[in-house]
């Protein structure tokens, strides 16, 4: 962001996976227990930890080479959101130094809120699990909109919800298509280098106004 353009932000909105929480412990756990009912051994940790923020879907080419069109992809894929949806916040928590961010924008008046693909069924009681769900000024999932990211209709809806102006918030997200749906909202655009990025030297060319490799560097420009 350059000088001439930086503004105070009136809303902050981040994407949820790989962003504000760290949900790979628990995608990991149910894959890897997954694999191990069909006879296969566990897979490394980071391995799967760099393709979390695509889901599902991801999971299961990366556990099983198997994409949808394949006849026992639709079976590994219900399977894997039964585990996930029973666990969803064993292990998962807020990124280390989030939750003193969270504190900081909250005692300035700057609202905060969440924008991700992940369905409500898994978000809802993930944010209640991690106590966000009071602290939030908004969650905007695919349930409640027509498009999803890139589309930029879910920050537009978490700005309307939220009472504020797209032109004067930031949204934080790990992935090209957050910073895609950032740009396509009006918002201003951080690009975090610390989630689940499959090619993390392709981060710089995203168009993100910014980029935080860590926590602190993200605190650090949000301030």
């Amino acid at each position: 962001m350059k000088p001439e353009t930086t503004h105070r932000a009136s809303t902050v909105l981040f994407d949820l996976d790989g962003t504000l929480i760290d949900t790979a412990p628990d995608f990991i756990r149910c894959l890897n227990q997954l694999r191990e009912q069909h006879g296969l051994p566990a897979l490394p940790h980071e391995h799967i930890r760099r393709s979390v923020s695509n889901g599902a879907r991801a999971m299961i080419r990366v556990g099983f080479g198997l994409e949808p069109e394949h006849p026992e992809y639709l079976e590994k894929h219900t399977a894997f959101l039964d585990l996930y949806e029973a666990g969803v916040a064993v292990e998962t928590t807020l990124f280390e130094g989030m939750d003193e961010l969270l504190k900081a924008l909250e005692e300035q008046g700057i609202l905060w809120g969440i924008v991700t693909n992940k369905p409500a069924r898994f978000a809802v009681p993930l944010i209640e699990a991690l106590n966000l769900a009071d602290r939030c000024a908004a969650l905007v999932c695919p349930d409640h909109v027509a498009q999803r990211k890139p589309h930029p209709e879910s920050l537009l809806l978490a700005c309307q919800q939220m009472g504020t102006e797209p032109g004067s918030g930031i949204y934080v997200g790990d992935h090209e298509r957050d910073i895609e749906a950032g740009r396509n909202a009006g918002m201003k655009t951080i690009a975090v280098r610390y989630g689940y990025i499959e090619q993390p030297e392709a981060i710089d060319l995203w168009q993100a106004d910014l980029i935080a490799d860590t926590v602190t560097d993200l605190a650090k420009l949000l301030q």
